[in-house]
Order: structure tokens, then C-alpha cells, then sequence
């Protein structure tokens, strides 16, 4: 079902409520219900960004397999799992509960660790903040809270001329803009946020393959349009931010919580973490030199080590 996946990996559509998810994992063979065999490892959900999908997560499986069940999902409107072309389908409500229906039918009544990057970061916020009871450790790379990250573009220029692409994302003609000629502009994104030494051509004919799912595009644009992040422009330099006024308390990441930063991301500026010690009491922060937005792909055995020591301590 994937040609992509590692050996020893299985490849699965899991319905969830109204959509299927595709996903990847190392466990054993599921049975009738679904539900998979742990094989005695620890179950880590990772959640991938845009414009990416399950694959991101693959420069880690070398070092992490071993240790740990991962699980490694397609979001909506991304790759295999399903597109709904609504707006309203991209809530972070309906993403987050996507996952929690996924691991629901894979390990029925367990707890897991969560891993989230870019907007996968966005969704394992919300799993972690709404439903603390599944959500063991917590770890998010070059990724953002969502309060500390609304008061980043509301008072910090440099983080606001730097998210200046979301708008043009979210604009009516961004399909056709990032589908256009073999998806160059798509391309072109990967290749601003980082040298892109790791796009080999085998990895741009699968990204391309993604890509070109049918309804995946304006899909995986839905994200950005469904989020309440409010942007500052020269026109209107002071939008509406309700996530400025929200209580704190309801938005406490519990569980223990590591951060690993690419320090040389130029979409997500260090900006973006100040204050998340106000909402995660158990807070542990790497911050790594000579590392962008694509972290994963460009220092997978350094991210990896940090994961480990972080969930198997």
C-alpha cells in the first residue's frame, strides 16, 4: 500500500469516524478489531507538518525502531488518508481527534509519548492540552504553542514579516499557485526553510506523488486557512488575535515536555517559544546550532538521541 515504507514496517487505511487514515508503524500484525501488537515498546505517535506526510518521520526510523512502537500517520488531506475539500474539516478539533479515534483503534485504552513537527506540532498541542490522560511525554520540534506563537506575530515584527507566506497560502488562487509546473512553488518552499541536501530525487518523486493525490493540495492548504492565527500586515497591523485573550490555564501542556530547536529556522524565529515555560511547568528545551526547519531530515541521529533520553528516562 506504501512503496516507501521501511522494511519491517506495515502499511494500513484505518477508518475513524468519518475519514480513513493511512498509516505506518512497526507493530505486529493487526487483528479483526484493528488493534496492533506492541511488540513491548513504548507506542510514539509522530505527526508530520506541512507539506510533508508519514515519510517525514523516516531519517529517525534507524535510530528509534528499536525502542519504540512508532506510528506514523498520514494527517487528513494528505497522502492516503482522506481529503475533505470543506474548510470546516481542518479544525484543530477534528484534527486532533482523528488521532485520538487512530490510537483508539490501534492500542484500545492506552497511553502513548507524541511527537509533532510544523503544523504536526499544532495537533499534538491540542491532543495534549484537551486529553492529558493519553498523552504520556510530550515532544515537539521546530513547532509552536499556540498562544506563545500568537503573541510572537503580534509583537514581534521579524516573526511577522517571517509568516508573511501564510497569508499567501491561505489566499483562494493557492492551489493552482503551488500546483503550477511540476509543483515548483511547493518545491520552492522545502528549498527556502533549508539546502534540501536530503531531497534526493527518489525523495522528490515521492513527495510529487503526494502532492498529486487527488484533492490533496488545496487539503493540505485547508490547515492553514481553518487556523485562527491572526497575521500582521501593513494594511491591517493589528488583526483580531483571540488567542491573545484566552485563559491560560486552559491551554497547560501537564505531561513532562521537550522542545528540540533547529536555532537556524528562518519561518519560525526562536520568538515563538518565549513564555512556554508559563504553560509547561515541566519544560526541557535543546536548542541546536547549524539546524533549520527540516531538523529531521538534516540532524536525524542528534534528534533522535534527544528523543530517546527524553521518553526512556
Amino acid at each position: 500500500m506504501s512503496e516507501f515504507a521501511p522494511d519491517d514496517f506495515q502499511s494500513s487505511l484505518v477508518p475513524v469516524g468519518d475519514v480513513t487514515i493511512h498509516v505506518v508503524h512497526n507493530g505486529g500484525p493487526t487483528n479483526d478489531e484493528g488493534t496492533i501488537d506492541a511488540k513491548g515498546k513504548p507506542a510514539l505517535l509522530m505527526l508530520h507538518g506541512f507539506p510533508e506526510y508519514w515519510a517525514a518521520w523516516k531519517p529517525l526510523v534507524p535510530y528509534l525502531s528499536e525502542h519504540f512502537l512508532m506510528i506514523m500517520p498520514d494527517q487528513r488531506g494528505y497522502n492516503l488518508s482522506s481529503k475533505p475539500q470543506e474548510l470546516e474539516a481542518y479544525q484543530a478539533s477534528k484534527l486532533s481527534k482523528d488521532m485520538i479515534g487512530l490510537m483508539d483503534r490501534l492500542l484500545p485504552g492506552q497511553a502513548f509519548n507524541l511527537a509533532g513537527h510544523d503544523w504536526g506540532a499544532a495537533v499534538a498541542y491540542a491532543l495534549a492540552i484537551g486529553h492529558p490522560s493519553l498523552v504520556d511525554k510530550l515532544v515537539i520540534i521546530n513547532g509552536v504553542h499556540p498562544v506563545t506563537f500568537q503573541r510572537a506575530l503580534s509583537t514581534d515584527p521579524a516573526q511577522a514579516k517571517a509568516s508573511q507566506y501564510m497569508l499567501r497560502l491561505r489566499a483562494d488562487d493557492a492551489e493552482q499557485l503551488m500546483s503550477a509546473n511540476g509543483f515548483e512553488k511547493t518545491f520552492g518552499m522545502l528549498e527556502k526553510l533549508s539546502a534540501t541536501k536530503w531531497l534526493t530525487p527518489k525523495e522528490r518523486e515521492s513527495y510529487l506523488t503526494t502532492w498529486s493525490q487527488p484533492g490533496a493540495m488545496n487539503a493540505m492548504l485547508n490547515w492553514y486557512r481553518a487556523s485562527p492565527l491572526a497575521v500582521p500586515t501593513k494594511e491591517d497591523p493589528n488583526p483580531m488575535a483571540w488567542l491573545l485573550d484566552v485563559d491560560p490555564e486552559k491551554f497547560k501542556v501537564t505531561m513532562p515536555h521537550l522542545v528540540i530547536w533547529g536555532m537556524d529556522d528562518p519561518a519560525l524565529l526562536p520568538v515563538c517559544r518565549a513564555g512556554l515555560d508559563q504553560f509547561a511547568a515541566d519544560l526541557h528545551v535543546v536548542e541546536v546550532p547549524n539546524a533549520d526547519h527540516w531538523i529531521i531530515h538534516l540532524k536525524p541521529e542528534q534528534v533522535a538521541n534527544e528523543m530517546k533520553n527524553f521518553l526512556l528516562s
